[in-house]
């Protein structure tokens, strides 16, 4: 019970890390966007280089929770991303809604877990 918060920064870290790298490298294959606003949307983000900002995002905040000790700042850049995943998920797509529950699931796991340290950097100023 003790490692579930590990295994979810690890996990959480390791998603980010590799769907973020895989703009660049292209390893895993992307599938066209559904038809209507979420096609447009993501034409969008692709054409203004907006994409590339949350990659980058996504890699050095899954590389911060992968090293463990800047956890609390790579939740920081990657709450927005999640909530713009879950958003993209609810609005545009109506559907898939796994990826955006499982990343929300394991980013809460993560931060609960780092509740203490957070008390402890109040308590000591």
């Amino acid at each position: 019970m003790k490692h579930i918060p590990t295994l979810a920064r690890l996990l959480l870290g390791l998603i980010f890390v590799v769907f973020g790298l895989n703009m660049w490298l292209h390893f895993i294959p992307i599938p066209p966007p559904p038809e209507g606003p979420a096609k447009d949307f993501m034409f969008a983000i692709y054409g203004t280089g907006f994409l590339t900002v949350v990659k980058v995002l996504e890699v050095a905040g899954g590389a911060l929770l992968l090293s463990g000790r800047f956890a609390n700042l790579g939740l920081l850049l990657l709450g927005p991303v999640i909530v713009n995943i879950g958003m993209y998920h609810f609005f545009l797509v109506r559907g898939g809604y796994e990826m955006p529950a499982l990343l929300g699931v394991l980013s809460l796991v993560v931060l609960a877990s780092r509740k203490s340290l957070v008390k402890a950097f109040l308590a000591s100023n």
